[in-house]
């Protein structure tokens, strides 16, 4: 393919109310209804410059094995880097609801797409594209964002906020499968939650939202619901 464009983390509203009632757990332990402030560094990046880094994380895996195609959350483990201060969590390419289950080490803040348009192309070559032609990809369903729903313990969230990427290359150094020769342009936009750190315990995270683009027959009106049972830190014996 010349280029490739996907959107993660979508949900339909009609779907939402049944969605947001499976988010309260009796199980789990009270979670404070918060989000890293906008433009608030994590580590020593920027929440815009954690998405860049979840990109790369995502395709680190071969095409059907990749977070956000995970049906139950038995590969939420993998890639992550333990010793980094953010777990990212998977929306999905919305070919198929899913519920999954993770266990993530205590102190970790969590980052997860709640919808987003992500595309890539080469930098030379016939389909060559400059890094404002990218970031033109990505955005126009940003603006045509119908509904963005996020309940963590039974708890709605603040609104998610939008992030847009820098122009970046998303894959490995030293990739030897590339359709196409020379580096890549990639960007990303969309909305984000991003979480401190959660109580050690259950905890039950639900998301909902979706595009009303009708211009973009692809992906503007995109649509799920997604869901996770989280473990904090190691389960109580």
């Amino acid at each position: 393919m010349a280029a490739f464009a996907i959107a993660v983390a979508v949900a339909c509203a009609a779907n939402l109310p049944m969605a947001v009632a499976a988010g309260a757990s009796a199980e789990a332990t009270p979670a404070k209804a918060s989000v890293v402030a906008v433009g608030a560094a994590v580590g020593v990046l920027s929440p815009a410059e954690w998405t860049v880094r979840w990109w790369r994380w995502a395709h680190s895996f071969d095409d059907g094995a990749r977070p956000y195609q995970d049906p139950d959350g038995s590969r939420c483990a993998l890639g992550q880097d333990e010793d980094g201060p953010v777990w990212f969590l998977a929306g999905t390419d919305g070919r198929s609801e899913v519920r999954r289950r993770c266990q993530i080490p205590a102190g970790k803040h969590l980052l997860v797409p709640v919808i987003n348009m992500y595309f890539h192309a080469p930098r030379i070559g016939e389909y060559a594209h400059r890094c404002d032609q990218v970031k033109a990809q990505v955005m126009v369903n940003n603006d045509a964002l119908v509904s963005a729903v996020v309940v963590l313990d039974g708890k709605a969230l603040p609104r998610p906020a939008r992030l847009t990427s820098r122009c970046f290359d998303p894959f490995p150094d030293g990739d030897e499968d590339r359709k196409h020769p020379g580096p890549y342009h990639a960007a990303a936009d969309g909305y984000w939650l991003l979480l401190p750190p959660l109580a050690p315990g259950k905890h039950r995270l639900v998301i909902g939202a979706n595009y009303g683009n009708d211009t973009d027959a692809d992906f503007g009106r995109m649509i799920q619901n997604f869901e996770y049972e989280l473990q904090i830190g190691e389960p109580a014996i």
